[in-house]
């Protein structure tokens, strides 16, 4: 009886030495960062372009391709009817819509570049609004397609800066000379190589005076640049 009982004691020491030896043996298997493969976090990507305006008239004037100060942008307005205005008179440089008799837009062309606006690319513009006037981005895909988003920007108080991510957008295909929207609305399109990027106020002016209109000052897009071939 005594031996048998020697015998489980043994047996139960084996277990135990058994199991700290596993305990304290070295993990080789994968850890848990490994388990996730290549994952980098996305990177915020940098300013790709800046447009803050120049005046080239004394006092309120309209908007031309003269308005731009930024030499490496082609300056694109898209107005069928009236005119986009360039004011000072509620703080710096800034356009006007209030005379747009039909809704209005304006691009910027990077004369070197596409704009890659997938990711962390975002929009930042100051604007105020008014008469539910807002300000929506828009772009031009390489395919020559218009599309417009479906979030908005604009405060009646002041003018403040705000900012749109691409990435939570979804699009209205836009018929630029018209300006208005066709189609049905989609979820994502392919931001990876743009040729012009924007914003648009669908709303037509209501004119000088209190009434419905857009301010939009400078103007930063934050994206990544795809150089253009000699096609391009």
């Amino acid at each position: 009886m005594l031996h048998r009982i020697v015998r489980i004691v043994e047996l139960i020491s084996l277990c135990l030495i058994t199991s700290l030896a596993w305990a304290q043996a070295p993990n080789n298997g994968p850890r848990p960062e490994e388990h996730r493969g290549n994952f980098h976090p996305p990177v915020r990507p940098a300013l790709l372009f800046k447009e803050g305006w120049k005046a080239s008239a004394k006092g309120e004037h309209p908007l031309t391709s003269e308005s731009n100060d930024n030499p490496d942008l082609d300056l694109k307005l898209f107005v069928p009817a009236g005119q986009i205005l360039l004011e000072d008179e509620q703080g710096p440089l800034a356009i006007w819509t209030g005379l747009c008799a039909s809704p209005c837009a304006v691009a910027f062309r990077d004369k070197k570049n596409f704009a890659n606006l997938s990711g962390l690319a975002r929009i930042r513009l100051s604007t105020k609004t008014a008469g539910f006037h807002h300000i929506r981005p828009i772009v031009k895909l390489a395919d020559g397609t218009w599309w417009v988003g479906d979030q908005a920007t604009g405060t009646t108080v002041d003018r403040l800066v705000s900012e749109i991510s691409y990435a939570d957008l979804h699009w209205l295909k836009l018929d630029i000379k018209r300006m208005v929207t066709v189609g049905n609305l989609v979820g994502k399109i392919d931001l990876s190589k743009v040729d012009e990027v924007g914003f648009a106020d669908l709303k037509p002016g209501s004119g000088h005076g209190p009434g419905g209109y857009s301010v939009v000052g400078q103007v930063e897009v934050y994206g990544l640049a795809v150089p253009r071939t000699a096609q391009d």
